[in-house]
């Protein structure tokens, strides 16, 4: 009975294993663009980067007075479908229509350019010891991304946040898989985002939460959001 109940627990053992090692192949299997295996370009990414530097900044910094959000940092699959939907006209915005088609945007484009935007590591305070030389300087405050104080009660916000926000976006606002990261985020885009929402231009998923909120609590909020990179 023992050894037939080893047996047993062996096949129940290696079944497991080629089941856990089957469903790696299969998330592992290589996207395909026209019929061709996608292989990351950081050259071409690096192209493509070039023409959303103009608003968003070489390193997805954002800025405009919060009218171009943050990029950089922000995951890739987020921001894949987020450029797809401006391709497919599903998320309107009036800069993006001209760059928002295959010709100037292609698949191979929104995966280049989305997988070098989620490696981008941007630092919310500067180096301690600032180097004299100016153009160094502006070469480290590149990748240095500091959101301005909101004025509002940072615990009320906070108590906001952790109720109706952190289980999606990440108890610092860090994001989670296709919940973007909204910390460190220019408060100006969260703001227009969240007219979007209450507007209908945008869809979101608990959209009756947020109709609930006074004025009053969304300052809290950003108060709290523009706190954390502190």
């Amino acid at each position: 009975m023992r050894i037939g109940r080893a047996k047993g627990l062996a096949a129940l053992v290696v079944a497991g294993l080629l089941a856990a090692a089957g469903a790696a192949q299969a998330q592992q299997a290589p996207i395909m663009i026209k019929g061709e295996p996608y292989v990351y370009d950081k050259d071409n990414a690096m192209d493509v980067m070039r023409i959303c530097a103009g608003c968003h900044g070489e390193l997805g910094n954002g800025g405009g007075g919060g009218s171009y959000p943050r990029l950089g940092g922000l995951n890739a699959d987020y921001l894949a479908e987020q450029m797809r939907k401006f391709k497919s006209r599903e998320r309107e915005n009036i800069p993006m229509i001209p760059f928002a088609v295959d010709r100037e945007l292609s698949e191979r484009d929104v995966l280049d350019v989305t997988r070098f935007l989620s490696e981008v590591k941007l630092e919310t305070k500067p180096p301690a010891n600032m180097p004299a030389d100016g153009y160094a300087r502006l070469q480290i405050m590149k990748k240095v991304l500091q959101i301005p104080r909101e004025p509002g009660d940072i615990e009320a916000g906070k108590t906001f946040y952790a109720a109706d926000c952190g289980p999606c976006h990440g108890n610092k606002g860090q994001g989670r898989l296709k919940k973007p990261a909204i910390a460190p985020q220019h408060i100006g885009y969260l703001k227009t985002q969240v007219d979007n929402f209450l507007s209908g231009k945008r869809k979101h998923d608990d959209i009756e939460i947020m109709k609930a909120k006074t004025p009053e609590e969304w300052k809290n909020l950003w108060a709290f959001l523009s706190s954390l990179q502190d």
